[in-house]
């Protein structure tokens, strides 16, 4: 489990200078800071010469701090006309500072407070994790990582162009300067990487020596006599190439709220997508209900599905408040979302779980049982976790508003259903039921939920369908409330004069109409969350939506690089993991938790496609892949 975050003091010495009581030692130079990350990182680097030409660059900073080396980046990046067109800007923090005093850091160097404005707005709570931030349009992302460089180096997947490894002192913070942390950034470097320090430690010297870099001792900022200069020399493959401007292009199959997610990232890369979907609309499948629940899940282990639920939840927070402000039509209300416990052992777990998990109250904390009702104004039996930024989300208008945000590459194509795939002469082609070529292209992605086995190379995977039944209430009969509550079923706040109750849960049900039996449970779930809540509600003539969700084994998606079935004909030998098939690749296995998952998906799977930077660790990004599901050998 990951260790809570403990925020820095905001402090300074005699001179002014951003001091660390902590560390007893500076942030940057007396001699000033945004110099001296221009002298030693910028410059170190051949900076902003190196980028410039190229479709994407990415640095790793060892310790963001107050965010200096990055502003002073970011602005030379802006100021650039060659400059390349992303910028990946990867950055370790294990004591970061709240917003209200990054804000105060930053206001004493006003050349960049255009940029640290837009940083502050989008900076996040601390908690463990990747954090990922889009600012500059998108052009630039910063995937500010927070914990302890010494174990969150080893779980990075990303090939860097650059290293600033800035931190304490040696003698002050021995432990971001070990052998072992060089280890780490020789495993993440990209041929020819550089890297610059303002340190000339010996012991530095010799563990980066080791690791293949070639060092040089430059004139150092300031006071200081020397800094650092470093060049990759290993003639290591580049572990994550992007693809080259013709391969562009793809195909994606579905457009519910997983493929609709997915077209709006590679569209806003600058791919060509062509979406096909076989519903008159998008989002009418599993993605056509009135409101979806959006909220984490947590767990005292801090499991795969907790960290991921927390990850996604974030994620699709930060991209619905972009889809508003450019203003696209996506619906959604962040009312507070209430988790009650099951029963007294459950409510022992979930306080357990806030006391071991220590997040911020801003994230979640746990109501007992009066507090509970006096947030709801209305009894219930036990208290739960309590999410002040969870709430409801319409997933259709998701769907609309992702499409709307490149629909220059976006070519939607509805009324049109894919019978097979298949490839020829390096492309994917999309075949109608005569055999015809819908669409072709060197990448396929498959998002249709349920219907993705049907296609030979997804035949394999375990993947199941859960039919799940919402019912519908008129807001007038019940109660006023205008948070969601959930626990073993949910109940929204009213979204178009309508509640959503749910939901039923059946494997391999394919009955379309809804069921009087499942109403009926449905009720009964509301009553054991909000007992009386519903008690003038008649339950013939209710309304509600019948949905097809795809679950995996395990309730996590199934989102990477499709591997070959085990006894596939065509399927390569001699390979040290299991091969995939060449730009085949899915987001399928939502289950329930489209909502929740689909932004983080989407970024996840297409920095797979594109050869960018993570946004999960090596662990999680093992715990989605499709060939977790072969067998042990395969």
């Amino acid at each position: 489990m990951a260790s809570p975050i403990v925020p820095a003091p905001l402090a300074f010495n005699p001179d002014g200078v951003l001091w660390s009581p902590d560390y007893q030692d500076v942030y940057h130079s007396c001699h000033g800071g945004p110099e001296q990350a221009r002298h030693v990182f910028l410059g170190g680097n051949d900076l902003p010469f190196r980028w410039r030409g190229r479709e994407r660059f990415v640095i790793l900073e060892t310790g963001f701090g107050a965010g200096l080396n990055f502003l002073t980046t970011w602005a030379a990046w802006r100021a650039d006309p060659k400059a390349c067109s992303r910028l990946h800007f990867v950055s370790l923090e294990k004591h970061p500072f709240i917003r209200s005093d990054l804000q105060q850091a930053e206001a004493r160097w006003p050349e960049f407070a255009p940029l640290a404005v837009e940083l502050n707005a989008h900076w996040p709570l601390p908690m463990p994790g990747i954090h990922r931030i889009r600012l500059d349009g998108g052009r630039l992302l910063l995937t500010l990582v927070l914990g302890d460089a010494q174990q969150e180096l080893r779980r990075l997947m990303l090939a860097a162009d650059a290293f600033y490894l800035d931190g304490f002192a040696p003698d002050k913070n021995p432990e971001l300067w070990t052998p072992d942390i060089c280890k780490a950034i020789a495993r993440l470097a990209a041929p020819g990487a550089t890297l610059a320090t303002w340190s000339v430690a010996g012991h530095l010297r010799a563990a980066l020596s080791a690791c293949e870099f070639a060092l040089e001792k430059r004139p150092g900022f300031a006071g200081k006599r020397e800094m650092l200069a470093g060049r990759y020399l290993s003639r290591k493959p580049h572990p994550y190439p992007a693809p080259a401007p013709g391969e562009r292009q793809a195909i994606i199959i579905g457009a519910g709220v997983a493929g609709a997610s997915v077209a709006a990232e590679l569209a806003g890369q600058d791919w060509q997508v062509t979406l096909l979907e076989a519903r008159s609309a998008p989002g009418q499948g599993a993605s056509g209900n009135i409101a979806g629940v959006m909220r984490p899940l947590p767990s005292v282990d801090d499991n795969f599905l907790a960290r991921l639920t927390r990850a996604g939840f974030l994620a699709a927070h930060a991209h619905l408040q972009r889809l508003t402000a450019d203003g696209l039509p996506v619906r959604w209300g962040a009312s507070g979302a209430l988790q009650l416990a099951r029963d007294a052992e459950h409510e022992a777990a979930q306080i357990k779980a806030a006391h071991a998990l220590a997040m911020p109250v801003e994230f979640m904390r746990h109501l007992d049982r009066k507090a509970a009702s006096d947030l709801l104004d209305w009894p219930v039996d036990r208290g739960g976790w309590y999410f002040p930024s969870g709430g409801w989300v319409q997933p259709f208008s998701l769907c609309a508003a992702n499409l709307s945000s490149a629909p220059e590459r976006i070519h939607l194509h509805c009324d049109t259903r894919v019978s097979a795939i298949s490839r020829m002469d390096g492309l994917w082609r999309a075949e109608d039921a005569d055999g015809k070529t819908i669409a072709r292209a060197p990448h396929m992605v498959m998002a249709s939920g349920v219907e993705a086995p049907r296609f030979a190379p997804f035949s394999w995977l375990p993947q199941r369908s859960a039919r799940g039944q919402v019912t519908w209430l008129s807001a007038d009969a019940t109660p006023p409330l205008n948070l969601l509550i959930c626990g073993q079923g949910y109940v929204t706040p009213p979204v178009d004069g309508a509640r959503v109750v749910g939901a039923s849960y059946q494997l391999e049900d394919a009955e379309e109409a809804l069921r009087l039996a499942d109403q009926d449970e449905n009720l009964s779930k509301l009553e054991a969350l909000l007992p009386g809540f519903g008690a003038h509600i008649v339950l013939e003539g209710l309304r509600g939506r019948v949905g097809f969700r795809p679950m995996s084994p395990d309730r996590l998606p199934i989102v990477g690089a499709v591997p070959y079935a085990p006894d596939a004909p065509e399927r390569p030998r001699r390979f040290r993991h299991p091969p995939v098939h060449p730009g085949l690749w899915c987001a399928q296995g939502f289950g329930s938790r489209g909502i929740v998952w689909s932004a983080l998906m989407a970024d996840f799977l297409v920095s797979r496609m594109t050869g960018a930077p993570l946004p999960l660790p090596y662990d999680l990004a093992r715990a989605l892949a499709p060939e977790r599901f072969l067998p042990t050998g395969a």
